[in-house]
């Protein structure tokens, strides 16, 4: 059987073994399984029946890096830390969609995905966006998401302040009427946890401690149970999961059912489009950057395969086939009730672990089918042990600005708005777009236009009409 499945997985060929692999897919699982708690305590917020999403984040996650086989590469997905923010504190709280619709825009930016990935326009997309603006939108996701785990952590208020103006209905305006952000004070038993759990998860991350950010979550929620903050209720324990099952049976298939009315406001569908795109941009973005991240210096991915990524047809290579298992696993995980599922850079530590095949992938879904099991307990696992995983995740995401030429404004000024605009005005889409709006500004006064590549050009005017016809409505 093994001889059948090194033979399948061409293990020799790539310089592996089932004991290494099996390995490799194990700290794969435990380096990211941080997700499955992380990813309720965000979409439930919307109204999504909690005890679904876990098992919506399981089977997607199965799924989506069962699917890797594809292309025989250890790389893992599931629902992506930024996607799921954007869906609930941008799509639902911001533009006021139903977590319903959210969904239908989430299968339909799958379905895009898949056709522009098959025709290989997904390619020339990524290929036409520049590496200064590729490098700011994941960074800008990083600082946005993590000003979002401060929130969830408790450790933030609004204050009035005397030099902020509120605008009344009436037109009038009121000085010291505003509010503006500040730390709360840590006087609370449950913000003194907060911040040891920053603290403690912030160690385990920088001594580089496999699965560091699970171990922190466990570790404090433990914690927080020996003081009284943490209740785990085992009588209800297999009531719970039954009712997690009956509440995912539910959610299935409401991204389907949301589509006609998604398109019933004919002064929203400008808007319902740019969104979907920002769900497909950012979703191509996290994808693309933990491929050529750890392929390039592990050598999973040759340098030909990815210089030549938009030239290449069909599926020959193992990265075309990696990104149409992508492209497939995020409509099948709107399905089941999860925002977009992509391609995760914690699958970097199976790597560093030995991983070289798809055999890595199975076993790291093998081990979220197995989670399954545990949803009563993770849905008592309080926010504020949570809300660390956002803050560190948000650090190790804004990495990407060394790689911006800070000297050269023409490249600086968008990337500062990219990557700042997010956390400030609490949207990924206003980011996305400032940042493409003010490329394209500062490349054409400065003569260098034939930098803006046609397919940039299109999109940017497409995020300005938004602004613009937003603005009208």
């Amino acid at each position: 059987m093994l001889a059948k499945k090194s033979s399948f997985f061409k293990l020799q060929e790539n310089g592996t073994n089932v004991r290494t692999e099996v390995i490799a897919g194990l700290v794969t699982f435990v380096t990211m399984a941080y997700i499955i708690i992380v990813n309720q305590s965000i979409l439930s917020q919307t109204g999504m029946p909690a005890g679904a999403v876990i098992l919506a984040t399981c089977i997607a996650a199965a799924v989506g890096t069962g699917m890797m086989v594809l292309a025989n590469v250890p790389y893992a997905q599931a629902p992506g830390m930024g996607l799921n923010a954007f869906f609930t504190f941008t799509v639902c709280f911001g533009l006021g969609f139903t977590w319903q619709q959210a969904l239908a825009m989430v299968f339909i930016c799958g379905i895009v995905n898949f056709l522009v990935t098959v025709t290989s326009i997904r390619k020339q997309i990524i290929a036409a966006i520049p590496k200064v603006l590729q490098c700011a939108i994941g960074a800008g996701i990083g600082i946005f998401i993590a000003y979002i785990g401060v929130k969830n952590a408790g450790l933030l208020q609004f204050t009035s302040d005397p030099g902020t103006y509120a605008l009344l209905d009436s037109g009038t305006v009121i000085a010291g009427s505003g509010a503006v952000p500040a730390m709360v004070p840590i006087n609370d038993l449950s913000l003194i946890m907060a911040v040891a759990s920053i603290a403690l998860m912030a160690i385990l991350v920088a001594l580089k401690v496999p699965g560091g950010i699970l171990i922190s979550i466990v570790a404090s929620t433990l914690v927080g149970a020996l003081l009284g903050l943490v209740n785990f209720d085992f009588s209800t324990y297999f009531a719970g999961l039954g009712a997690s099952f009956n509440d995912l049976g539910g959610v299935f298939g409401q991204s389907v059912l949301a589509i006609p009315g998604l398109f019933a406001d004919p002064s929203k569908i400008v808007l319902v489009i740019v969104t979907i795109f920002a769900f497909s941009l950012t979703d191509t973005f996290d994808t693309i950057g933990t491929f050529i991240g750890t392929g390039r210096s592990t050598g999973i991915f040759s340098e030909k395969e990815i210089d030549s990524i938009a030239e290449t047809k069909g599926f020959k290579t193992r990265l075309d086939k990696a990104l149409l298992a992508d492209s497939l696993a995020t409509s099948i995980g709107s399905l089941l009730g999860t925002s977009n599922t992509t391609t995760y850079v914690e699958s970097s530590a199976g790597i560093a672990a030995g991983g070289r095949t798809g055999l890595t992938s199975v076993v790291t879904a093998l081990c979220f089918i197995l989670a399954m099991a545990f949803a009563p307990l993770v849905l008592a696992v309080p926010g504020w042990a949570t809300a660390p995983a956002l803050i560190i995740v948000g650090v190790l995401m804004v990495s990407p600005l060394k790689d911006i030429d800070w000297k050269d404004l023409t490249d600086a000024i968008p990337a500062f708005f990219a990557a700042t605009m997010m956390a400030i005005f609490y949207s990924i889409t206003a980011g996305i777009a400032i940042g493409f709006i003010f490329y394209c500004i500062v490349k054409i006064v400065t003569g260098k236009a034939r930098e803006i590549h046609p397919i940039l050009a299109v999109v940017t005017l497409l995020l300005l009409a938004n602004f613009v016809i937003t603005a009208l409505v």
